[in-house]
């Protein structure tokens, strides 16, 4: 049946429920351990993912997914005479909507390429919206509307507890990051229109806490108040479980989840890193 559907990309931390429910199509990243790729989501798990990071000789690697599978994803969907939107990470992190925009022009099907802004569940959001959207029969441009709408009412936020990957990425120096690591530096960033804006660099535990509570008291001041608040982590699975617990206490009404993120996202976030996503009424 003729109708929209929706492809993302293996960042957007949608679990497989969600994806099964909503008839999401969903291309796996790769990342690569030591010579061996893996596609994230297919042949590794997230968890499974950071336990090789940390026995890794090497700093991982990431990669868009090939043209091949963009383009064999789009045909095999647009047989039936559907239009798609495809939804990915921001292009600041990865080339993932430059290849999906190129496989677009490739095939012939009814394709708009969109640019997230974001990564993990604030990703996951429009996605989400999207299928959900498509599923009553509303038309392209009503579900461009509405991820409009739900990209404006979401932000991320992001803590980066260890700065070893960074540094191994080139994403920051080695003179910077030594200086960091004897003084126990960690970061807190904002996530706006794509773009990774530091807003924190503290000392210990204590600072990115701090930031965090200033995250709860920003949700707390939301006039409409807040519709979802998801946390992604790296590796601190029971930690951001009690955060969850605390801030469900805080927003009784707001759905709230806790993913382990995505090995792209993990490669150069680095153990202990949080994301907090959070959409708005």
């Amino acid at each position: 049946m003729a109708q929209v559907k929706i492809v993302t990309d293996s960042t957007a931390l949608i679990s497989p429920e969600e994806v099964e429910k909503y008839g999401i199509t969903v291309i796996p990243l790769s990342v690569m351990i030591d010579g061996t790729v893996y596609q994230d989501g297919v042949t590794i798990g997230r968890e499974e993912f950071v336990e090789k990071m940390a026995e890794a000789k090497n700093l991982p690697s990431t990669s868009q997914p090939p043209l091949g599978v963009f383009t064999e994803a789009y045909e095999r969907l647009a047989k039936d005479g559907s239009e798609i939107i495809s939804i990915h990470l921001t292009k600041g992190l990865s080339g993932t909507v430059d290849a999906a925009q190129q496989a677009a022009m490739l095939v012939n099907a009814d394709v708009t390429v969109l640019d997230s802004d974001f990564i993990d569940r604030a990703e996951g959001f429009q996605a989400l919206a999207a299928a959900q959207l498509a599923q009553t029969g509303a038309s392209k441009e009503e579900i461009l509307a509405k991820i409009k709408e739900v990209h404006d009412k979401t932000q991320l936020y992001l803590t980066v507890a260890e700065l070893d990957n960074l540094v191994k990425g080139g994403r920051l120096s080695k003179t910077a990051g030594f200086v960091a690591g004897l003084m126990n530096i960690q970061v807190g960033a904002h996530v706006v229109k794509g773009d990774i804006e530091v807003e924190v660099k503290g000392r210990g535990a204590k600072a990115i806490k701090k930031y965090i509570n200033g995250i709860i008291e920003q949700m707390q001041a939301e006039p409409t108040g807040i519709k979802y608040i998801n946390f992604a982590h790296v590796g601190i699975q029971e930690k951001i479980e009690e955060l969850a617990k605390e801030v469900q206490e805080i927003f009784p009404d707001a759905g709230i989840q806790v993913f382990e993120t995505s090995p792209t996202v993990a490669t150069h976030a680095g153990p202990g890193a949080l994301g907090i996503s959070y959409e708005v009424n």
